[in-house]
């Protein structure tokens, strides 16, 4: 037995900081300390002895799930995520000195300190340390007290010291153990101990700099307190809408990045910092509205509260009034109120704005500051051969009025944009409205011809004509600022200079001779050079200037974006138990009874029924079809409703629609079409549907993945998660909806839920089902789980982007996620699939370059359809002068984010964003 001393302390007898730690700390060679939980006043007590020694290794543990500790940039979020749990403004003012302390230590000693995963030790609990003081000599400690003040010197602690060789080696060996399992603390978390230290409140005559208004009022908001950030491409979009605003006064862009890359943040950052641009320079608080397509409307404020923590009101075209995130009608009714809306950012569905109606006229008498439109390329002109060809549609008109009454416009677009140079040109035409008449140049301005100049855009014709290249530069003329390009900017300057132009001035007049004869040849110079292999005119013209472009595999190749893969289910060859999967499955679509053939037969006469009736073709005539591919409970609720009177609120491609069906005397064959429908229904016992989901979730395994299960309808979703909550009554199961529909299940009972709660759970690992429909899937991080279940299939790829979106993001621990697809065999449904899912074996970019929506027309003739596909995916193909600009926009600004440490307070931030439209 070692006859080394041990000594008891108590805090009852003894001051333990002076008597025991600051007495040994003096000159001591290292400090080794297992320190329990990681807090911010870590190091409060002996900072200053700790400076000096040379060898300093503190372990603590922090409460976080061991697989998300194995991804970087997750266990950074998730530590941040739980510090910020607590009030920011009041934890930053009052541990100010105990931040900067911390700060100054991690800034030397950054890796002196691990976090420890609770797979290694559950709760840090044990307390213990070695200290190698200046001669040589060590010394042991346990005790029951954290590295901090409290533990220190305030709590009632009992500490033991131990010089025995023995005692030291065990306490060493249990700390090697716990530091060679702990991961090195992230650096976000340093620099959030930072930003922290010299936090403080400011107004905005205090901030400087347009760049640093968004971080200012952000970077607090429910994103950055989660540990997460905006995308590097999405801060290069608020960029260049900052550039725009200081180069012309007014910001006209159109985003059209493609599919998954965030768009509706992109664009409600740019609406934030137009605002607060505005505000700084005290100009006319002037309406802000988002117009979006119905479906994505609620989506709109879900992803505007849930992520950027700015409140919107949303209008209920039905009722007449606006609603607040919470479903909560905010105003008074009326057709009038839409012109009053309650809070500064208003979002108003397209549809209403696609026929003739009172609030369309209400809009028009207001002036407008920021005017967002969302999947912009519905607005264009009529095609085909009759008379009305050519002429704009509702929407376009209508936006093109809106514009023309706004000081800045954001457009937004996934589909393709080389595919109908007509529908750029109708966008581009949009963002050429009144204050922004500079866009495509004077009247007289080639830009305004599309036939004379594409050849031009595509590179297949080379301008080689110094004074023909000289036609297309003066009108619009480029600004010096408008490109990163040195010596394009040297040209633009030079031009300037050479004809006495100001800064600012956007036409010329002037003939070519007038040009010195340098910049003439400076100008030759860069008609015969290229970049990438694009010409001068494919890098620098109206409509490069005017549209952000971004591509996903552009990201993906520069370690933007992750690359995982995707297999795609059904699939024979991936099924583990292959006579059960031939049971349920013929090719890619379930197998269905006789019975639900039949009703399928019926949902289809109810369509052309309905189509005789003149009630909307397109998407309302495959209405009952779609109900009921979606599941048998969306079939049967959906008829019992138009059986009993009752309204139907819809939205075609177009507009809204609303269908009752006992509205006339006519209405007797659609009613016993639908009577003998659900008699089919009913006699179902088992949707195949819900077999194929538990098949997937118990034969398949994929519960051990954690699964997310979409609908596009909320009967679907919460019949769906009904199902799964009385077949698994020990597990938690959460259905995430819109508005006050969200829920959480367990042994056979369920209650409400904020949505916030249910995305915390599922991020803690608590939950590994989850049911969720549309409305709600934006605001989603899921990489926890790591399979999808589509439950239905919408006609639009870009949701289905969107959904997969949600698993396939950073800090997915699967190299490859699994999805499976589920349709109805000999159903319209199927035939989508089958062309779809022929254009879906790229393993990492399903949808990248498929159109938006797949019209109802090209389902018309099945055959077609993957023709109209492949056009959009060629034309996606095509390189562009895009890419060469938009490149920079994707990288990391110098200036992070994250360490923004002058912030705009929380309260005023809301007032701000509270005050309505008068």
């Amino acid at each position: 037995m070692d006859s080394g001393q041990i000594r008891r302390f108590s805090s009852r007898t003894h001051r333990l900081d002076s008597s025991f730690l600051l007495q040994h700390l003096k000159g001591a060679r290292s400090y080794k300390r297992i320190a329990g939980y990681f807090t911010s006043s870590l190091f409060e007590v002996a900072n200053e002895l700790l400076e000096s020694i040379p060898e300093v290794k503190i372990v603590c543990n922090v409460d976080i799930h061991p697989d998300d500790l194995k991804v970087a940039q997750l266990r950074e979020s998730k530590m941040i995520g739980r510090w910020n749990e607590k009030a920011i403004e009041t934890e930053a003012l009052l541990n100010r000195d105990r931040y900067r302390r911390l700060d100054n230590f991690l800034q030397k000693h950054g890796q002196a300190v691990r976090v420890a995963p609770d797979s290694v030790c559950g709760f840090l609990h044990g307390k213990a340390g070695v200290i190698e003081l200046a001669d040589g000599k060590k010394l042991g400690f346990i005790g029951s007290m954290n590295e901090t003040r409290s533990g220190w010197q305030r709590h009632y602690e009992i500490l033991w010291e131990d010089e025995s060789t023995e005692g030291i080696a065990w306490i060493e060996e249990e700390f090697n153990f716990l530091w060679n399992a702990a991961k090195e603390l992230p650096r976000a978390v340093i620099r959030e101990v930072r930003r922290r230290g010299y936090r403080r409140e400011v107004v905005f005559d205090e901030i400087n700099e347009d760049t640093d208004l968004v971080p200012a009022a952000l970077i607090e908001s429910p994103l950055y307190r989660e540990g997460l950030s905006l995308q590097p491409w999405q801060q290069g979009f608020i960029t260049e809408c900052i550039r725009h605003y200081q180069n012309h006064g007014i910001v006209r862009l159109l985003l059209a990045d493609e599919v998954g890359l965030g768009k509706t943040l992109s664009m409600g950052t740019a609406a934030l910092a137009l605002c607060l641009l505005s505000d700084k320079e005290h100009k006319a608080r002037r309406p802000i509205v988002i117009f979006a397509p119905a479906t994505l409307c609620e989506q709109w404020q879900t992803e505007m509260i849930d992520k950027l923590g700015i409140p919107c009101a949303r209008w209920q075209t039905q009722k007449k009034v606006w609603l607040d995130h919470e479903d909560r009608i905010i105003s008074p009714a009326g057709r009038e109120q839409i012109a009053k809306c309650p809070l500064r950012i208003g979002i108003v569905s397209t549809g209403l704005m696609m026929r003739n109606s009172l609030e369309k006229q209400h809009l028009l008498g207001l002036r407008f500051g920021t005017v967002i439109l969302d999947e912009a390329h519905k607005a264009r002109s009529r095609q085909g051969f009759g008379k009305d060809a050519g002429s704009p549609n509702e929407l376009l008109a209508f936006i093109r009025e809106i514009a023309d009454r706004s000081d800045h416009v954001l457009l937004g677009t996934a589909t393709p944009i080389q595919t109908r140079p007509d529908d750029l040109w109708d966008l581009i035409g949009i963002l050429h409205q009144g204050e922004g008449r500079f866009v495509l140049g004077n009247d007289f301005a080639k830009w305004h011809r599309p036939q004379e100049v594409l050849p031009i855009l595509s590179g297949d014709q080379a301008v080689t004509e110094p004074s023909f290249a000289w036609e297309l530069l003066r009108s619009p003329l480029p600004l010096v600022n408008s490109t990163q390009e040195p010596r394009a900017r040297r040209l633009y300057s030079a031009i300037r200079q050479d004809l006495g132009l100001t800064e600012s001035k956007l036409q010329s007049n002037s003939p070519f001779t007038d040009l010195d004869d340098i910049t003439r040849e400076d100008l030759e110079g860069e008609l015969q050079r290229k970049i990438s292999g694009a010409t001068f005119f494919q890098r620098e013209n109206p409509l490069v200037r005017h549209i952000v472009l971004r591509k996903r595999s552009t990201l993906e190749d520069s370690g933007l974006l992750a690359k995982i893969g995707v297999d795609v289910h059904p699939d024979r060859d991936l099924a583990k138990e292959v006579h059960l999967f031939n049971a349920l499955f013929e090719g890619n679509a379930l197998r269905t009874s006789e019975d639900f053939r039949e009703a399928y037969a019926e949902a289809r006469r109810f369509g052309k029924a309905l189509a005789k009736r003149g009630k909307g073709g397109g998407f309302m005539k495959n209405l009952m079809e779609q109900r009921i591919c979606s599941s048998i409970v969306a079939g049967l609720n959906t008829a019992r409703m138009l059986l009993e009177g009752r309204t139907l609120e819809l939205e075609e491609d177009d507009q809204e629609i609303e269908l009752q069906l006992a509205e006339d005397g006519n209405s007797a064959e659609g009613c016993s079409v639908l009577e003998r429908m659900i008699v089919r229904l009913e006699k179902i016992s088992e949707d195949p549907k819900m077999q194929a989901v538990v098949h997937y979730l118990d034969k398949e395994k994929w519960r051990e993945y954690g699964v997310i299960i979409f609908s596009q309808y909320y009967d679907t979703a919460k019949w769906v998660a009904d199902s799964l909550a009385a077949r698994y009554p020990d597990e938690a199961i959460g259905l995430y909806a819109g508005a006050g529909r969200s829920r959480l299940y367990q042994k056979s009972d369920s209650v409400t839920i904020e949505r916030e709660t249910l995305k915390k759970m599922v991020a803690e690992h608590e939950t590994s089902i989850m049911v969720a429909t549309d409305a709600a899937c934006e605001g989603l991080n899921l990489q926890t789980l790591g399979a999808l279940i589509n439950i239905d299939l919408p006609w639009n790829p870009t949701r289905l982007e969107q959904r997969i979106g949600r698993i396939k993001r950073f800090g997915q621990l699967r190299e490859k996620v699994d999805m499976l697809n589920l349709v109805n065999e000999q159903t319209v449904d199927e035939k989508v699939y089958e062309r779809l899912s022929e254009r879906m074996c790229n393993r990492y970019n399903l949808f990248g370059s498929l159109p938006d929506t797949i019209k109802d027309e090209w389902i018309e003739d099945i055959e077609t359809l993957g023709e109209k596909m492949d056009e959009y995916i060629n034309a996606q193909k095509e390189a562009t002068g895009f890419d060469l600009r938009y490149t920079s926009t994707m990288a990391p600004s110098e200036k992070d984010w994250r360490d923004c440490s002058e912030v705009l307070s929380r309260r005023d931030f809301l007032e701000l964003m509270s005050n309505g439209w008068s």
